[in-house]
């Protein structure tokens, strides 16, 4: 029993279910996981920095903390998956995800290396880590900022640059403690700060990661410049699927959906959409490793060296639009928009992908290349025709976003793109032949393969169980992994770390992006078919249409990548006007948004 500054008697921390007859006190450089409180001792408390071992109980009767202490959200099932991997920190106590209560509240650094020492968190997938939920729980720590408020100021990405600054240097002032207990800061901390320690011949790492501060780091991933998007495991409060504003609330259902992720996609949640995707991958790629079975990609892929590159996006997303005409509003009586069903993740699952060693090829080498059967993975310098001298469907967007009516077009293109070049235009390619694309100049990769089936594998499961379970948060954190991960591949600063440099796959996704575009060509050619209606728009992986009476163009299918019904409103005579009155494409698209009630047509 230790005492504090005034003399009144204290638990330490590993007094809690300690029986020390049978739990022999840990070897200082390997300590042990914690023991939950399940018997009727006193809530403990996190004393100082020296008490690092299991204390003798001195049988003194310290009476019995309330039951819901124990574990309050014990209507939820008891699931230990993150249990060990992960903790939850609120203002008032410290939690096991399953939820059981460990400490009363961690109020000062020594607690919390106490805490981090004690609990000897390990690794699923991720590092382990530590979730403080609530502001109070920061402020506990002296983690406050003040950020000002967003009603002061035009500049919301100046106002967040702020935030992360001073979040960062009042975390910075209270970490000489941590760091002269042997911990070591890897990186600047922010709203995840990173610890390493070395435990005798081993290396611990935890991550703590601070909930109400994940709104001061930027990436795709969290959609700033739309000001809110999906923050990772923490869900989207545009949508509704954030945590609840009371911390036991939060604490309850975070950590309900950290045992998700540690069941249904095998690792704790990164801190991004996108860090879960590569951890997710990286599991997978470790199990191949070990039992030397499936593809390993152990290199980066970056763009190669080539001249003319398109601006933007290699393979840019379908966005086009039209104004109707008669034939179109003929007895339109419903606005409907169709989407593929996780388009990425679907073509993620079934592309095979180049890696390893590239080849240049030039000249004729190019141009006998893409006369094969089934080209090589890689990228081609290509002459788009003129569009106008072939007889394509006049209400389609063009076969690629690159193309022109009136004069051809040099560019490069993936083989997907080659591919759908030459595909029929009833498939919804053009219809050209190899010789039509004067193939000059390719690089192709020697291997390739389906790098990413496991991958997409893991994350189609995990989603048929969200959706089967009506669990809208998880299902909308696995759309935000899968396109947050799809999204990162590009840009190689964001896999700098040596074991991180093979997620840069530039042409990986330009490939899936090419893949869910002409998917979408070829559904539009197999609607105009049975239904004789054509798109007035499209974003994307969606495709808008006006339609008939009866008239039911998604798919039947729950496969990914089918098209399912996105949006659909029922036509009045004014919004039939209002497409009828319209003469540009910009108003085509305000009386979208019109009919829907929102702006989304308008961005």
């Amino acid at each position: 029993m230790a005492r504090d500054d005034n003399g009144a008697e204290q638990f330490s921390l590993f007094d809690v279910g300690a029986d020390n007859e049978s739990d022999p006190t840990p070897e200082p450089d390997q300590p042990q996981p914690p023991t939950p409180d399940t018997d009727t001792s006193v809530d403990a408390d996190i004393t100082g920095p020296d008490s690092t071992e299991i204390a003798e109980s001195d049988g003194e009767d310290v009476g019995e903390a309330p039951p819901q202490a124990l574990r309050p959200w014990e209507s939820l099932p008891i699931t230990g998956d993150a249990d060990g991997h992960a903790l939850i920190v609120t203002a008032d106590a410290t939690y096991t995800p399953s939820g059981t209560r460990l400490t009363g509240p961690v109020d000062s650094i020594e607690k919390l290396d106490k805490l981090l020492h004690w609990a000897a968190l390990t690794p699923h997938g991720l590092t382990a880590q530590v979730w403080f939920v609530g502001i109070d729980s920061c402020a506990r720590l002296g983690w406050t900022i003040d950020p000002g408020s967003e009603d002061d100021t035009d500049d919301l990405e100046q106002l967040r640059q702020h935030a992360a600054s001073e979040l960062t240097e009042a975390i910075t002032t209270t970490l000489p403690t941590l760091i002269s207990a042997g911990w070591e800061l890897r990186g600047n901390p922010g709203f995840v700060v990173h610890l390493t320690r070395k435990v005798g011949k081993a290396t611990q790492m935890v991550d703590l990661i601070l909930e109400p501060y994940v709104w001061t780091y930027w990436n795709k991933d969290f959609g700033w410049g739309n000001r809110v998007g999906d923050m990772g495991i923490l869900g989207n409060p545009t949508a509704g699927t954030y945590l609840p504003d009371d911390d036991l609330p939060a604490a309850r259902e975070l950590g309900r959906r950290l045992a998700w992720s540690v069941a249904h996609l095998g690792t704790l949640p990164g801190p991004t959409p996108a860090r879960t995707g590569a951890a997710i991958l990286d599991k997978i790629r470790r199990e191949r490793l070990r039992t030397s079975k499936g593809i390993v990609v152990t290199t980066a892929g970056p763009m190669p060296p080539i001249d003319g590159a398109p601006r933007g996006d290699f393979e840019p997303a379908a966005g086009w639009s039209r104004v109707p005409d008669t034939d179109d509003l003929d007895d339109a009586t419903a606005l409907v928009t169709i989407d593929q069903r996780a388009a990425y993740l679907a073509s993620a699952g079934m592309l095979s992908f180049g890696y390893g060693r590239v080849r240049n090829l030039v000249g004729a080498d190019a141009a006998s290349a893409a006369f094969a059967d089934k080209p090589a993975f890689g990228i081609w310098r290509v002459t788009l025709p003129a569009a106008a001298q072939y007889a394509l469907p006049e209400k389609l967007p063009l076969p690629h976003p690159a193309m022109l009516d009136d004069q051809p077009v040099r560019t490069w293109v993936t083989t997907v793109s080659l591919e759908g070049l030459c595909a029929p235009i009833a498939d919804g390619g053009m219809g050209v032949d190899v010789d039509d694309l004067d193939v000059t100049e390719a690089w192709v990769y020697e291997e390739q393969g389906r790098a990413l089936d496991k991958w997409a594998k893991v994350l189609r499961e995990a989603r048929a169980v969200a959706v089967e379970s009506d669990d809208v948060a998880m299902k909308r954190f696995l759309g935000a992994c899968y396109k947050g991960y799809v999204g990162r591949m590009v840009n190689p600063d964001l896999w700098t770390a040596t074991r991180m440099q093979h997620h840069h796959q530039p042409l990986w996704r330009a490939a899936i992006m090419a893949h869910c575009r002409w998917r979408g060509r070829r559904v539009a050619m197999r609607i105009a078919r049975e239904t004789g209606r054509w798109p007035i728009r499209t974003m994307t992986d969606s495709w808008v249409y006006l339609v008939g009476e009866g008239q039911h163009i998604a798919d039947d299918s729950d496969a990914l990548g089918k098209m399912t019904l996105e949006k659909q409103v029922e036509l009045t005579d004014e919004m039939i006007l209002s497409f009828a009155a319209a003469e540009t494409t910009h108003e085509v698209r305000l009386a979208i948004a019109a009919a829907y009630g929102s702006q989304d047509e308008e961005d």
